[in-house]
């Protein structure tokens, strides 16, 4: 899944954090939030479906 660089810049500082599983939608959006990437945060909400599609397929960032 394509997602903006900065968006997956937020995503993999969640995901290397350890500090949630990324299964869990609404505690990675406040990790994201917590870690400085709100507008991760705010892609994510905005786009559950490709979040998911992400999440089984990988997520690639795109510029």
């Amino acid at each position: 899944m394509k997602v903006p660089k900065n968006v997956w810049d937020g995503l993999e500082a969640v995901r290397v954090s350890g500090k949630t599983n990324m299964l869990i939608v609404s505690d990675v959006i406040r990790c994201a939030q917590m870690l400085g990437y709100p507008e991760t945060a705010q892609w994510i909400q905005d786009h559950r479906n490709e979040y998911w599609e992400g999440v089984f397929q990988g997520f690639v960032a795109s510029t």
